[in-house]
C-alpha cells in the first residue's frame, strides 16, 4: 500500500477537488458541495479519489499539494478580478469560479507555452488516473469496492482465485501458434 501524506487543509483540499473535478466532472456530493460543480450525473474523479491518490508519496507531488492549491487561486484571482460576492468569499477563489471559468482556466494553465504547464498536465494526468485505474488502490479492491471509474471502463472482475483469465481471445482467435517448446507456465523450455 503506497504511503499517503496528511490530508491538507480544507482551503487545499476543496481547491484540489475543484481541479480534478474539472478535469473528470462528477455529480455533488451534497447539495451544498461547491467543490464539484455537478455538471454531470454519476461519479468523477473526487469520487475516485483523486485527492488520495495526489496525497500518494508515489506521484512525486504529495509534499506541494498546497504550493499548488496556492497556485492555483492565485490563477483565479487574476481570472476573476472581480470583487467576490458574499457566498463565493467563502470559499477559494477557484472553487468559486463556475464550471466553465475553471475549464478555461484549466485549458489556458495546461496549453503549450505556458511556464507552469508541467505542473498542471500532471495534476490533470492524475486526476485522470485516479478515474481510469484507482491506481491509489490494489485493482483487486478497487473492483470489489466497486469503484466508480473501474465500473465505468466496464473492467472484468478477477476469477475467484483473484487472477485474471480471459477464456476468450481479444481479437476473436489466438495471435500466434504456442511453440511447440512451450511449457505449461507460458514459458520456452
Amino acid at each position: 500500500m503506497p504511503s499517503i501524506q496528511p490530508l491538507p487543509d480544507q482551503d487545499t483540499v476543496s481547491t484540489l477537488e475543484a481541479f480534478a473535478d474539472t478535469i473528470v466532472p462528477g455529480a455533488k456530493r451534497h447539495e451544498g458541495d461547491r467543490a464539484v460543480a455537478g455538471v454531470v450525473a454519476g461519479p468523477g474523479a473526487v469520487a475516485a479519489g483523486a485527492l488520495e491518490l495526489l496525497r500518494t508519496e508515489a506521484t512525486g507531488l504529495s509534499d506541494a499539494l498546497e504550493d499548488f492549491a496556492d497556485a492555483l487561486n492565485a490563477h483565479a484571482r487574476l481570472y476573476g478580478a472581480a470583487e467576490p460576492d458574499e457566498a463565493d468569499a467563502a470559499v477559494p477563489p477557484f472553487v468559486a469560479l463556475s464550471y466553465a471559468e475553471r475549464t478555461h482556466l484549466v485549458t489556458v494553465l495546461t496549453a503549450p507555452g505556458h511556464p507552469e504547464r508541467d505542473i498542471w498536465v500532471s495534476l490533470a494526468l492524475f486526476s485522470n488516473m485516479a478515474f481510469d485505474t484507482g491506481a491509489h488502490l490494489h485493482t483487486a479492491d478497487a473492483i470489489a469496492a466497486g469503484h466508480p471509474g473501474l465500473a465505468a471502463l466496464g473492467f472484468a472482475p478477477p476469477s475467484e482465485d483473484g487472477t485474471w483469465r480471459f477464456s476468450e481471445f481479444s481479437y476473436g482467435r489466438p495471435l500466434a501458434r504456442l511453440h511447440p517448446d512451450t511449457t505449461p507456465s507460458g514459458s520456452l523450455a
